[in-house]
């Protein structure tokens, strides 16, 4: 099979996670040069010049700051949204302490009590449940609430106009319990949603319930420790009545790759448990065996690219996670709640498969001793929706230090 020698400044810009302006800047600075592609004059680069490119900055291995406080008293969370306990866990290695935790999915509800067993986990929909009796009692209040939009009718958006949302049930809590401190995360994709409205709507609320929103920021998992390109929106509510200013976690410089999630490394002590995991179609794993290591559709023949594409291969973009199989030397790319699915393979470097359960938690670094309940289908979901824990963990360490000042210079005055 012929290689592909060519990369195209949108598949560049999507596989390195950056801007295609950050490139066009790269170009001009001779930081990474671009080239003319010669049939068709376009902005492109050399596949193996953009290998040797990506390896450097995979390897940039500076001397670390580290994020990590140490709690000076008991600090409790309330997590709404829970899932199967990627930010619970994250949150717990920090040192905090989670009081409640609620979850809808019952496969995921069992999965947090087969690990907690001390957790107490309120199974159901939120709707159904009051928490007052955590008033004053809980340091933060956490929840990973699914992006849904409001309806505005020109009017001002208050938390009355949001009911019927699970954002206005995460508000509810946070009205209820009155933390110092809540934390609310979501995909990247909030920011657009409604042209942003969705997310002004959001901290406009937070704000009429007595809570200033910290500037938010968008958190990449690959400089926090997770073998991922997976990016989370932190939404951070602090009482208007604390003038304590918090700090997100400091990023890391080095990255980590497939290769330290699934063998023994940094990361891990051991090399990734045996476990069951999904298969591919028969097609599917012809057309992915001629794939090769950081591969994807385009390195395909262009008979089998058209067949396995369809209309796709008419329409433009990198679309770099169609018929992907991830290198041994580079991050995954983010997770999906169904590994086999058409358009966002995740095939493994040197088998033609998808990544199994355990290899799936290591990714989203998941302790190998985190077992996780329900069907195979039913955990590569709670996996793939899981906040990652090394991040959670980061996160803590952060709001660890804002509760030690609060508690120490504030609240004692």
């Amino acid at each position: 099979m012929v290689m592909k020698e060519y990369i195209s400044l949108s598949e560049a810009a999507e596989l390195l996670g950056k801007s295609k302006e950050t490139l066009r800047r790269w170009d001009r600075e001779g930081k990474l040069t671009a080239v003319r592609e010669p049939m068709s004059n376009y902005r492109v680069y050399k596949k193996d010049q953009f290998d040797l490119f990506s390896n450097f900055l995979l390897k940039n291995e500076i001397e670390e700051v580290s994020n990590y406080a140490k709690a000076e008293k008991e600090y409790t969370v309330l997590e709404l949204f829970a899932g199967a306990g990627g930010l619970a866990v994250g949150l717990e290695k920090a040192g905090l302490n989670c009081v409640a935790l609620n979850e809808i999915d019952k496969s995921a509800c069992q999965t947090l009590r087969k690990n907690r067993p001390f957790w107490n986990v309120l199974e159901g929909d939120i709707k159904d449940y009051y928490f007052s009796e955590y008033y004053n009692k809980v340091d933060v209040v956490t929840g990973g609430f699914p992006c849904q939009a409001f309806s505005y009718a020109g009017k001002k958006l208050g938390l009355a106009d949001a009911r019927g949302t699970l954002f206005y049930e995460f508000a509810r809590v946070v009205k209820e319990v009155n933390p110092p401190i809540c934390i609310g995360e979501n995909v990247r994709g909030l920011l657009s949603h409604e042209n942003g409205k969705t997310l002004q709507g959001m901290i406009s609320i937070l704000d009429e319930i007595g809570y200033n929103v910290v500037p938010y920021e968008v958190l990449k998992a690959i400089n926090f420790k997770v073998p991922q390109k997976r990016e989370r929106l932190i939404l951070v509510g602090i009482r208007k009545d604390i003038d304590i200013k918090y700090e997100y976690p400091t990023p890391f410089k080095k990255i980590y790759t497939l290769s330290d999630a699934l063998k023994k490394s940094e990361l891990f002590d051991c090399d990734v448990p045996q476990s069951e995991g999904s298969k591919y179609p028969k097609h599917k794993k012809e057309v992915l065996d001629l794939v090769p290591q950081k591969g994807y559709w385009r390195d395909l023949p262009l008979d089998i690219q058209k067949e396995f594409m369809g209309q796709s291969f008419y329409l433009g973009g990198g679309k770099t996670g169609m018929a992907r199989r991830i290198g041994w030397d580079e991050p995954c790319l983010t997770l999906t709640c169904s590994p086999a699915q058409k358009q966002t393979e995740r095939c493994h470097p040197e088998e033609t498969r998808p990544f199994t359960v355990r290899e799936y938690a290591r990714i989203q670094t998941f302790p190998d001793d985190w077992q996780f309940e329900g069907s195979i289908s039913q955990q590569y979901k709670q996996i793939g929706n899981a906040f990652p824990v090394n991040l959670a963990r980061e996160v803590g360490f952060s709001i660890v230090k804002f509760l030690n000042n609060f508690y120490h210079n504030f609240k004692n005055k």
